[in-house]
């Protein structure tokens, strides 16, 4: 073990030692008590207005900043491995290149929002999940199937929306983590809630060093990351109608890279790649008419800036994207029609986005945006959206949505259905790449889909046991892929539909006496107009996990399985895998909490992207403290 290590080690001690000798005296019932009053129903943002979890036809999962902290997930792309329809697909060591694919869908198919900001790169590429740590995390919000009526053109396939954790009214916390483990791993995070009692804020900044292991099967380097992750937030009563909001969130990733497929140690030597973001954003929320009128205005940004450094050249490019948007909803009754809830929402939206590489291209949408929920006799939950583009750079496009639920009378059961389209612009990498042996084609045209899906949510025992059963299909026009047949390489839009269709299966159990326990199965069939079998989606995955809390609430035990099956890639077949995790945690104060995990307990060899190795068996242990 090396000196760092040791003192990595010593540190934590002190600082645990520490807290333990200042906060000794709290008692822990009270602790309990607190939970259990912070307890709130969950609501999601199904659409452009919020939702209750329970009153949407849409697909849809949540998974808060507790289960997250319980079972000790670091990167947010390893809790969405347990998301039912969703393929993980990480290259190499944890902080590399890592897509993400929903219901066999293409990675740059999925939108990523955080706290309502888009965060997929201004180039249109599929948004790289590898630096994004859950530190932070308060809850995330993850819905599949054609989003691009509420989100345009990058939520084709579904949207991922991250909630950051904000601040606390009259009176200030701080809470930190410091872990440390197996690959010369660390991480160190601190967060600072606060607040008075017209505002609130959060500050925080997590720091997390791996020097990996060699993600190639040539040489013997070690292949590492680093990540620095800051984030704030504020909220602002200017009034009791006027409320202020403002975000901000920076990111700094180094990855080291290595030559796949060469023997030559050289061209891997010293190889690597670094990425900054920058996102933020200024929103102002005014209610009238008795809270029934809501208007919205929200300004955004991002700045994106990726280089590469590679013994066969550089480079280099930047994404930037400007946004801004107003949206009006109108809330009103008529209990003597149908005894209904409805909501209006109208909106309008404008985006400007710009990628530098070698030259510099622009492009402008304007959007316009209504939106329409309803509630009848408190179980028919019905909710339709209508989208319409105009783009400087294509044909205008209008995508629709269209989704219900019906909680059925004196059962448990619960039917839900959703269709849609989807409509995703050629990235500016597809319509400009000049890379010798790849060019681009400015004449591309949008990608199109069509998609629905229905199912039945059914409860037993007294909620004990929630099952879900969901089929899906979703088909795909106008593909863009490149020509391998030729030199230079050409995109172009391909003939024919790609077709897409599955079933979605959950279940989470609740007994008594502390033990809970889920499980998800994924079938999946996704193929291109020829009939070929998509690369990197795998037609069976599935997850299991289960935990026991014990010893009045103070210790816990976790297990988890994942299962991928058999996946094609670079014109051959990955062997399926089964990685289980297992951990645990003991709260030795109400402000004091020890935790560790093995990752990969049974040291399984495995791929996700061809001819890059995927990390052994993982020993990590650390602290929770918070004043």
């Amino acid at each position: 073990m090396t000196r760092n290590l040791l003192n990595l080690k010593i540190n934590i001690l002190a600082l645990g030692t520490a807290l333990v000798v200042c906060n000794c005296g709290t008692a822990w019932a009270e602790e309990k008590n607190q939970q259990t009053i912070q307890l709130k129903e969950i609501v999601v943002t199904a659409g452009r207005t919020p939702l209750q979890e329970g009153k949407t036809g849409r697909a849809v999962t949540v998974i808060t900043g507790k289960q997250l902290e319980q079972n000790q997930v670091r990167y947010l792309a390893d809790a969405l491995r347990l998301v039912p329809g969703f393929s993980v697909s990480r290259s190499g060591t944890k902080g590399g290149m890592t897509n993400i694919r929903v219901r066999g869908a293409e990675a740059d198919h999925l939108l990523v929002m955080i706290d309502g900001v888009k965060v997929n790169s201004a180039s249109g590429e599929a948004y790289d999940f590898g630096a994004l740590q859950t530190e932070d995390i308060e809850r995330i919000e993850i819905l599949r199937g054609p989003q691009s009526a509420f989100w345009g053109s990058d939520a084709l396939a579904g949207v991922v929306n991250i909630i950051t954790k904000g601040g606390k009214r009259d009176g200030f916390k701080v809470s930190g983590t410091t872990e440390v483990g197996s690959q010369n791993s660390w991480l160190g995070g601190v967060l600072l809630q606060g607040g008075a009692e017209n505002y609130d804020m959060a500050l925080s900044a997590s720091y997390r060093r791996t020097k990996g292991f060699n993600i190639s099967n040539f040489g013997d380097e070690k292949d590492g990351d680093t990540n620095l992750t800051l984030n704030g937030k504020v909220n602002v009563d200017l009034s009791e109608a006027a409320k202020l909001d403002a975000t901000l969130r920076y990111v700094k990733n180094r990855t080291d890279l290595d030559d796949m497929f060469s023997p030559d140690p050289m061209r891997s030597l010293g190889a690597f790649a670094k990425k900054k973001d920058l996102i933020g954003s200024l929103g102002l929320t005014i209610k009238g008419l008795d809270d029934a009128l809501t208007q919205k205005i929200r300004l955004s940004g991002s700045d994106q800036d990726y280089k590469s450094f590679e013994a066969r050249g550089n480079g280099k490019n930047r994404s930037k994207r400007l946004s801004g948007s107003y949206q009006v909803s109108y809330v009103f009754d008529t209990p003597s029609f149908a005894v209904a809830h409805h909501t209006i929402t109208g909106g309008l939206e404008w985006q400007r986005e710009i990628y530098t590489n070698v030259l510099r291209h622009e492009r402008e949408t304007y959007s316009f945006v209504g939106e329409y929920n309803g509630e009848f006799y408190d179980q028919i939950y019905l909710n339709v959206a209508l989208r319409h583009d105009i783009n400087d750079e294509f044909k205008d496009a209008t995508t629709y949505s269209v989704s219900g639920a019906w909680a059925i009378p004196e059962t448990t059961a619960k039917l839900h259905a959703s269709l849609g389209t989807g409509n995703k612009n050629p990235t500016f990498y597809e319509m400009f790449a000049d890379e010798g042996w790849l060019r681009g084609n400015p004449g591309l045209t949008p990608e199109k889909s069509f998609g629905w899906d229905v199912g039945v949510e059914h409860k037993f025992f007294d909620d004990l046991l929630v099952f879900d059963v969901t089929y899906f299909n979703q088909n795909l026009t106008d593909k863009i892929t490149y020509d391998d047949q030729s030199f230079p390489n050409t995109y172009f839009n391909d003939v024919g539909r790609s077709k897409r269709h599955g079933v979605e299966l959950s279940a989470t159990l609740n007994l008594l006496y502390g033990f809970t326990a889920g499980g998800t199965y994924t079938y999946t069939s996704s193929r291109n107009p020829k009939g070929e079998v998509e690369v990197r989606r795998p037609r069976h995955s599935g997850s299991v996990n289960v935990a026991y809390t014990f010893y009045e609430d103070r210790a816990r035990l976790f297990g988890e399985a994942i299962f991928n099956g058999e996946i094609k890639d670079a014109g051959r077949t990955l062997d399926k895998y089964t990685v289980v995790n297992i951990g645990g945690s003991y709260k030795f104060t109400d402000k004091l909490e020890g935790f560790a995990r093995i990752e990969n307990l049974f040291d399984k060899k495995y791929q996700e992207v061809y001819g890059y190795n995927t990390p052994g068996r993982g020993f990590f242990a650390g602290l929770k403290a918070s004043f």
